[in-house]
């Protein structure tokens, strides 16, 4: 039985060429990065070269990337180290109903510390309104934190002018972009977010490696201490066999983006059309025109989510119901209640993420299996009539 794996938007296998980039660092430049001697200063050239790469790749400045273990530990040193850095301005936060649960969990533990938060609604797509976002600053207002796209449903955030609004404020500005950094085009210098979130498994790096974005002038409190790693923002030795995969795995995903839009992004709108064209009661979700394409997400009414994820593994096809980080719960997706999909509808759920390897082939065929699924499912459920 042939594996598809439709669950680019959880992770995407390490390319070959990753691999063999890191190799050197893992059995030759093996060295602690920061140490003094020959061995370390071997590990830190490579650190360093890896740091100027992802710097040009974004357009900022070398300093102003620091490296992590992944989005999650990126995306709680953004909203954590701002609040605590800037209590004494003041102690409200802004975010987003649909934020991965990195953000929303930081801010929630915010909340038990005596923090505010203002947790922005979005539209049907999942759209943030900039509007919302500026109507919300206040005087006490520290961060503003907005995804640049959204993992379940791929809709792209009005990012630029959020970012705009932010600097008028006086307020800093956070986007996780795990979803974004060597999928579609970022440019630093253009795009005027104060911190921004990425990580390296999501481009077909490897997992464990992360960095955020601190934009020259703008003050963290340290979230994990231990040492003076990475400028004293983030204490921990260095992951420099990853940080030299996550640079090639970005050089790689920016030489061949172009060609990657116009593929994967064909393939998706294809199977998109063909499960609209094939299936009854289906409900797309996302923005029509700006999202990620290569994400599609359908609601299936009368066929229970999991039920469809379950089926669909059975016959060699990875697809998921959302973030990989809440696939245990048995809850509707926080992302489509925000949107305003009604929890029955929420709970039939399924992501479909293309990415590098996947073919028409795949796209027929899953098309195909998803359909006598879908039937069979509503064929059996009480509450399901034609």
């Amino acid at each position: 039985m042939e594996k598809i794996y439709l669950d680019h938007n959880s992770t995407t296998p390490t390319d070959t060429r990753v691999v063999e980039a890191m190799l050197p660092y893992m059995n030759e430049f093996w060295g602690n990065s920061s140490s003094l001697h020959l061995f370390g200063r071997e590990a830190r050239r490579g650190l360093e070269e890896s740091r100027d790469k992802i710097a040009s790749f974004l357009n900022c400045r070398p300093d102003e990337i620091y490296f992590t273990s992944g989005g999650t530990e990126s995306d709680n040193l953004a909203v954590k180290g701002t609040a605590f850095a800037m209590r004494e301005k003041g102690r409200h936060i802004i975010t987003s109903k649909i934020e991965h649960p990195a953000i929303l969990e930081s801010c929630e533990f915010l909340e038990r510390e005596g923090f505010d938060v203002t947790y922005l609604p979005v539209d049907e797509y999942g759209m943030v309104s900039p509007d919302d976002v500026k109507n919300a600053i206040r005087d006490d207002t520290t961060l503003v934190s907005i995804m640049y796209v959204n993992n379940e449903v791929g809709t792209i955030q009005p990012v630029d002018e959020i970012a705009e609004i932010c600097i008028d404020k006086g307020v800093y500005f956070h986007t996780d972009a795990v979803q974004v950094a060597g999928r579609i085009p970022v440019d630093l210098t253009k795009t005027n977010v104060t911190m921004m979130s990425t990580s390296a498994h999501k481009v077909y790096g490897p997992k464990g490696v992360g960095m955020i974005f601190v934009r020259s002038g703008a003050h963290l409190m340290p979230w994990q201490t231990g040492g003076h790693h990475e400028n004293g923002l983030r204490s921990g030795t260095v992951n420099v066999a990853g940080i030299v995969g996550y640079a090639k795995a970005m050089e790689i995903a920016i030489s061949e983006m172009d060609e990657m839009l116009n593929r994967v992004g064909t393939l998706a709108e294809t199977f998109r059309m063909k499960i609209e064209e094939s299936i009854a009661d289906v409900k797309f979700n996302g923005h029509p025109t700006e999202r990620v394409k290569s994400t599609v997400n359908f609601c299936f009414k009368g066929a229970e989510g999991e039920a469809l994820i379950l089926n669909l593994d059975m016959k060699g096809i990875g697809a998921s119901s959302g973030s990989a980080c809440t696939s245990g719960s048995t809850e509707p997706s926080h992302v489509l209640l925000a949107m305003g999909v009604p929890p029955e509808i929420a709970q039939s759920s399924v992501r479909f993420s293309f990415g590098r390897s996947n073919t028409l082939d795949h796209v027929e065929y899953t098309a195909m299996v998803v359909k006598e699924v879908v039937d069979r499912l509503r064929s059996m459920s009480p509450f399901y009539a034609d």
